[in-house]
């Protein structure tokens, strides 16, 4: 139902931009958000955004230089990701809360696309 994109390879200080779709089920009154796991760790949050994208919020790892936002005409959300880091290796994941507004807790979300790998490697 959520498919997530653009994942890829880049150096450091690179940028990417995420984008994942929402099929088959509209997901535009929810909030949604990204996650992600690096390997040999816990998913962790990224980044949060409401139903409307008036309101958004973002880990203090990521704060500065990732942008969530948001297409609900496209149904599709976005990781606007610059100065990317090794550190930000991970599977990325979107996924749609259970409620409009930004949500941290994974526990929080009920819908999840399939992850997409982002490498930041030189």
């Amino acid at each position: 139902q959520l498919q997530a994109s653009g994942g890829g390879t880049v150096q450091p200080g690179g940028s990417l931009r995420l984008s994942c779709a929402a099929r088959a089920r509209t997901v535009s009154n929810n909030g949604m958000g990204w996650f992600r796991r690096a390997p040999g760790k816990e998913r962790e949050f990224v980044a949060s955004i409401s139903w409307n994208g008036g309101t958004t919020y973002s880990a203090d790892s990521v704060k500065g230089r990732f942008t969530i936002s948001r297409d609900n005409a496209k149904s599709t959300t976005y990781l606007q990701m610059n100065s990317l880091k090794p550190g930000d290796t991970a599977v990325y994941y979107c996924a749609a809360s259970r409620y409009s507004g930004v949500t941290t807790d994974c526990t929080g979300y009920q819908y999840w696309g399939q992850g997409t790998l982002v490498t930041v490697s030189s």
